[in-house]
């Protein structure tokens, strides 16, 4: 049975004020997500294991800057910048570099050969993810971790309501509907496997992962 359509819905933590004790409990319920998933350590194994290593790392849709911060740790001869709406947090270490605004605008400028980012692309509707590749085409690295829409991960996304928030009990099945099957985002995002060596997996926990390297 061929998956539904992405459904995107408005996601609760998308609205909160930072501050919010809803959004403060929902972003801790992210770090959980993502140690479940794994995306944060595939994301730096793959980066430690490209060659030749990306030399300047953009992450986008950074939020508080875990990622930033594990990448930076782990590629210590890498420049690693963060890409937010919101500003700089404020225990980020100094070397990490920071970008505020909208990566839709801000993108074409960051001078970076590598763009990353975990679960950040499946809040976009098709036109927009289309409208973004082609600034992402302009880097010659990409790897992101997004959900992946399919009935198992809905069903971990039941199963673990009585140990989330109410943020989170509506944001996680909200983030799988919205997400993709294989193949969906490098024809998005107009990544032409003439230009481009794609390698996609689906972890059964409900990731789906994607690394392009331009030929």
């Amino acid at each position: 049975m061929p998956a539904p359509d992405r459904v995107i819905l408005p996601e609760i933590l998308d609205s909160l004020d930072p501050a919010d004790p809803r959004a403060v409990r929902s972003r801790r319920d992210l770090r959980w997500i993502d140690l479940y998933l794994g995306n944060s350590r595939w994301m730096v194994s793959r980066l430690r294991n490209h060659t030749p290593a990306p030399g300047h790392i953009l992450e986008i849709g950074a939020g508080e800057g875990g990622l930033c911060r594990k990448i930076n740790a782990a590629l210590s001869s890498a420049t690693v910048t963060g890409l937010d709406l919101l500003g700089r947090p404020a225990s980020l270490p100094g070397d990490i570099g920071w970008l505020s605004g909208d990566f839709f605008q801000t993108l074409p400028g960051t001078g970076a050969d590598a763009c990353v980012g975990s679960l950040i692309l499946h809040h976009f509707p098709d036109r927009a993810l289309r409208e973004l590749g082609g600034s992402l085409r302009a880097f010659r690295f990409l790897a992101f971790c997004e959900p992946l829409r399919a009935r198992l991960p809905l069903v971990f996304a039941t199963l673990s309501s009585p140990f989330v928030g109410e943020v989170t009990r509506h944001d996680m099945p909200a983030s799988i509907r919205a997400g993709f099957r294989p193949g969906e985002l490098p024809a998005l995002l107009g990544l032409d496997s003439k230009n481009w060596r794609i390698t996609e997996s689906c972890h059964w926990r409900g990731a789906l992962r994607l690394i392009a390297s331009r030929l």
